[in-house]
């Protein structure tokens, strides 16, 4: 069973194999990394869809975000999901790797190299507050201020990504210093990416597009963050979820200190 570069006519059977994994199909999720990333899977020997998937999303020429590390269940613990990472890997071509990893998937990611270099956690809830009057709604002549600081503070590349947030996602929002963006998942809204000059800035655009969307939304928290955890917390955010940030082959790239939510877990 040999890797292969997956198309968008593959994506019925990407959500199929989510499934058998106990995953939501993530339709939307999937559209924009085959749009962005590498999407690679292994045909599945009894004709049956894939028996395993991941993909690759670079940015720039340093770094890359490994994600969707799928193995349909009764193909487990055959090695597809190890040769498919190490497949993918070699594709990196030199750059700084990440990925989020579950408990279950951490020790796999370990022996071929990574390292766990911080926890994140999901939190969801409905967002209990008020109007900042500290942010507004971006228009597309915002989009070259909010790419040079990107640039800026994630020190690579993430243009192609994010020159689609006006049309994948349901708003996105600007500050004095910041920017952030919302996009709507199966059960509920995420909230990411949110870049800032400071906390408070970053409070005042998670809490806006909260309010814009109403109804449940989901924030990837850095638990390294404890202020803001505990701000989400008092806002009716809670119920965490975390998983390992996981790197190798060198340091995250940029100045973590003004990354507060990612764009989604599958894109770093």
């Amino acid at each position: 069973m040999e890797p292969r570069r997956l198309t968008l006519d593959d994506l019925d059977a990407c959500t199929k194999l989510a499934e058998d994994r106990q995953w939501p199909p993530e339709r939307h999720k999937w559209t924009l990394l085959f749009e962005v990333g590498e999407v690679y899977g292994v045909d599945a020997a009894d004709g049956d869809g894939l028996a395993a998937t991941n993909v690759l999303t670079r940015y720039g020429d340093d770094h890359a975000v490994v994600s969707m590390v799928l193995t349909a269940s009764r193909y487990g613990r055959q090695g597809l999901a190890r040769g498919l990472m190490e497949h993918v890997l070699d594709q990196a071509s030199g750059r700084v790797v990440s990925l989020h990893a579950t408990e279950n998937g951490r020790p796999l990611y370990e022996r071929l190299g990574f390292r766990t270099v911080g926890r994140v956690a999901k939190h969801t809830g409905v967002f209990e507050g008020r109007p900042s009057g500290s942010t507004r709604p971006a228009t597309v002549e915002d989009l070259d201020a909010v790419l040079a600081l990107d640039a800026e503070v994630f020190d690579t590349d993430r243009s192609a990504l994010l020159r689609r947030m006006f049309s994948f996602g349901e708003r996105v929002r600007v500050a004095e210093g910041g920017f952030g963006h919302c996009w709507r998942n199966d059960g509920n809204v995420v909230i990411g990416p949110v870049v800032a000059q400071d906390e408070r800035t970053a409070r005042a655009l998670i809490g806006d597009l909260a309010l814009d969307v109403g109804g449940e939304v989901r924030l990837d928290l850095d638990l390294a963050k404890e202020s803001l955890v505990g701000w989400a917390g008092e806002h009716g955010i809670g119920a965490p979820w975390p998983v390992s940030l996981m790197v190798r082959d060198g340091e995250l790239p940029g100045d973590r200190t003004r990354q507060f939510l990612p764009f989604m877990q599958a894109l770093g």
